[in-house]
């Protein structure tokens, strides 16, 4: 877990409003889904198997354990979980190594974000040495708190790592706003008591009670959140 902000900053927003956004990284901010899965495919064809499509919304958004071990389970693969991934990473480093494509809003949201001197966190299941590498296209500066999957002890869908971005931005967990693009996501920062704005990349997400769906970034802004906060039991809104 990393911090940038001087606390001075991070409690700038008083206790009684929106204290602090948190942003999942792959799928939500960068375009990066697809990228998954893709190093899975080609690790497991090197390996002699082929993965069914159908595999995708079942490992999507989730820990690296988890989907790795998943897709051990499913091919009956000959390779532990510790060399599965490590491979896994290898080959998505190659390809965010040839750049990452940020998905439509999120410059625009980071920077309306920092305008309002509103405490912003990256919270991702994704590995320190894969969102160090992110942060290049991302902006480092852009963050106060940055946490990753392998520096918790229990990763999404359980609630440490929104728990662990609150309570080092100072945070009241019920009054940040959290953006997630999987049902792993959601049902992490739900657990930690967040709100939630769902934006579904590759599976869908249904609206639910205090949940919002929208179908992108770009219809996401401050007064947006704000207002997801100061009324915490407005309808479901779904796309």
């Amino acid at each position: 877990m990393t911090s940038t902000v001087p606390a001075s900053l991070i409690r700038a927003n008083g206790s009684s409003a929106l204290q602090a956004v948190f942003l999942d990284m792959d799928g939500t901010l960068v375009d990066t889904e697809g990228f998954w899965w893709d190093a899975e495919v080609e690790v497991f064809a090197d390996l002699g198997h082929r993965l069914d499509e159908a595999w995708r919304d079942i490992v999507v958004g989730g820990p690296m354990t988890r989907s790795a071990g998943y897709l051990i389970e499913a091919t009956g693969a000959d390779i532990t979980l510790e060399e599965l991934t490590v491979l896994l990473n290898e080959k998505f480093e190659q390809r965010i190594d040839r750049g990452v494509p940020l998905m439509p809003g999120a410059d625009r949201l980071l920077g309306e974000l920092a305008r309002h001197n509103i405490p912003t966190a990256l919270v991702s299941a994704s590995h320190r040495r894969i969102i160090d590498r992110v942060l290049g296209s991302l902006g480092r500066d852009r963050f106060a708190l940055t946490v990753a999957g392998d520096e918790v002890s229990q990763t999404k869908p359980h609630p440490e790592p929104y728990l662990t971005a609150a309570r080092g931005v100072g945070a009241d967990p019920a009054l940040c706003a959290v953006v997630e693009d999987t049902a792993t996501g959601v049902a992490a920062a739900e657990a930690a008591g967040c709100r939630v704005v769902a934006v579904p990349s590759v599976a869908p997400i249904p609206p639910s009670q205090g949940r919002v769906v929208v179908r992108s970034l770009e219809e996401v802004d401050v007064p947006f959140l704000r207002t997801l906060i100061a009324s915490p039991s407005a309808a479901p809104r779904g796309i």
